[in-house]
């Protein structure tokens, strides 16, 4: 049976914020006050209450994650990883907290979680598509090692001279999509995409389950009412038998192909993919492929009780896309209207991040979260290797423990029999460096940038970007119980939050809520 949607104390915060205007309609508690949007409201009114489908059982299937360790510079100086720009997993931690769910380990990602906000970092400057900068403190819960923080911010984009999008919604329609939080959601979710279109762009609908089906092919994006209607029209009833969805909707985004414009799917589902490709080896191969030709691949996730993470986050990393959870129309809007610039247009593609520790400064180092974003050393330097993508006005965040050498931290090191000077390092007063590696996104040659870090590095009073940050790393690590929590505890965390300026960021108050409704050992 269907249950009322019991709001936990962050998302009641959520329900009572007003949701913020975008693309020119100005949202007041939910009264839309633009004549487009106040005539999509007459037509497909606003539900007053959200309500979910109480699951019996849970099919929900993630990553094993195994937890960055403590590593040693004389055997180990490099640290080399793809950037990451997903953040499902903190809106489906929300979601599970919400609900008083069981939060599974390997669910908390902590890059995901730190990457879900906003940071002021530094604007790039001359060509460059994106800053790096780069701050060091004491560490908050480890008095024996130091917080080192890196961060990119791409250049923002003006949305009113963006390239045309071309965009095909791929959407699960099978019978368990019924629920209010899927397919209910996901006719909201792209209903407020479609205030962001212009006459450039073109949208197509294909959904998914016994069979595929064309519903809506090459709209002109300025044509809101059409594009309305065919999201509207969808019903989840549908069988889980597979069908060639996927392919077709690659058809469909080849044949409209906007030369020079963003050509994408985004894939709308529970965790059934059931797309026509059978095998998850096969579904990587196929948007691989697919990638190569210019059309890339977004994944949404919705509802509850289903969700295969590991293959959503696997189909968005390997398609040069995001992977989003949608729990609620709040975080549509944020994910398909405020960071659409971030979402949908890429300004630099293939970044990896490369930190060679000076091991006459630096004794030892743990990187906090990237686990499944690691690479191999060689893979830095080996265009061939695929990494992450950043899009426009996006800020990434990279956190490290460093272990100074002079700290008491004990760090077990590889014996080498032939060892030469360079794995003593080099007193040149550099502590470490950052290597940035990424292509344009038309090019398949990367360019290459360097950042020495000095001990100009530290600051005792770490910033209020270092210090949310912080706050959210050791939230996750209280999450999932981690070996390297260290000192940290709920009081800690809001500590660190207190030491920032958040209220005009309804986000960053969420995040309070959150971490007071939060279980925490």
């Amino acid at each position: 049976m269907k249950n009322k949607y019991i709001l936990s104390a962050a998302a009641l915060l959520t329900a009572t914020l007003a949701i913020s205007s975008c693309g020119g309609s100005n949202y007041k508690s939910g009264a839309v006050t633009t004549a487009a949007a106040m005539n999509y409201d007459m037509i497909y009114p606003m539900a007053e209450e959200y309500t979910v489908q109480e699951t019996e059982f849970n099919t929900e299937e993630y990553s094993a994650i195994t937890e960055n360790t403590f590593m040693s510079t004389v055997s180990d100086p490099l640290s080399t990883f793809s950037i990451d720009v997903d953040t499902a997993s903190y809106s489906n931690i929300r979601r599970m907290i919400d609900r008083g769910r069981d939060i599974p380990a390997d669910a908390v990602r902590i890059e995901e979680m730190i990457n879900y906000f906003d940071y002021s970092y530094p604007e790039p400057k001359g060509d460059e598509p994106f800053s790096v900068s780069t701050e060091i403190t004491d560490c908050p819960w480890n008095s024996d090692t130091k917080l080192m923080r890196i961060g990119l911010k791409s250049m923002d984009i003006d949305l009113s001279q963006r390239a045309p999008i071309n965009l095909v919604f791929l959407i699960d329609v099978s019978g368990s999509m019924s629920d209010d939080d899927k397919l209910p959601l996901v006719q909201r979710s792209f209903s407020i995409l479609t205030d962001q279109l212009t006459p450039q762009d073109r949208i197509s609908i294909v959904t998914y389950a016994g069979e595929d089906k064309v519903v809506l092919e090459g709209a002109d994006g300025n044509d809101r009412r059409r594009i309305l209607d065919a999201i509207m029209s969808l019903e989840a009833n549908g069988s889980t038998a597979g069908s060639k969805g996927i392919t077709t909707a690659y058809e469909i985004a080849e044949k409209y192909f906007i030369q020079g414009g963003n050509n994408r799917i985004i894939l709308a589902t529970d965790g059934d993919l059931n797309v026509g490709v059978t095998s998850e080896a096969e579904l990587k191969a196929l948007v691989e492929k697919k990638r190569e030709g210019g059309v890339f691949l977004s994944v949404l996730g919705f509802g509850q009780g289903n969700i295969k993470d590991n293959k959503m986050e696997t189909l968005a990393d390997n398609g040069n896309g995001a992977y989003s959870y949608i729990d609620s129309e709040r975080e549509a809007r944020k994910v398909l209207c405020e960071e659409m610039a971030a979402s949908f247009i890429t300004v630099a593609k293939d970044v990896k991040i490369q930190v060679e520790f000076n091991p006459a400064y630096i004794k030892g180092y743990r990187q906090i979260g990237y686990e499944n974003r690691a690479m191999s050393a060689e893979d830095f330097n080996n265009d061939e290797k695929d990494a992450g993508e950043i899009g426009a006005g996006h800020t990434v965040t990279a956190l490290y423990e460093i272990v100074y050498k002079d700290s008491k931290m004990d760090l077990t090191s590889s014996d080498l029999k032939y060892s030469d000077t360079s794995a003593l390092g080099t007193e040149n007063g550099e502590l470490l460096t950052v290597s940035v590696r990424y292509k344009a996104p038309d090019s398949d040659e990367s360019k290459l940038l360097t950042y020495p870090v000095t001990d100009q590095a530290y600051t005792q009073i770490m910033s209020e970007d270092l210090s949310f940050a912080a706050a959210v790393a050791e939230f996750g690590m209280l999450l999932r119980n981690s070996a390297y929590k260290g000192s940290a505890t709920q009081d800690s965390i809001l500590a660190l939050v207190g030491n920032c300026n958040i209220e005009n960021d309804e986000y960053k108050q969420e995040f309070v809520q959150l971490v007071k409704a939060a279980n925490l050992q």
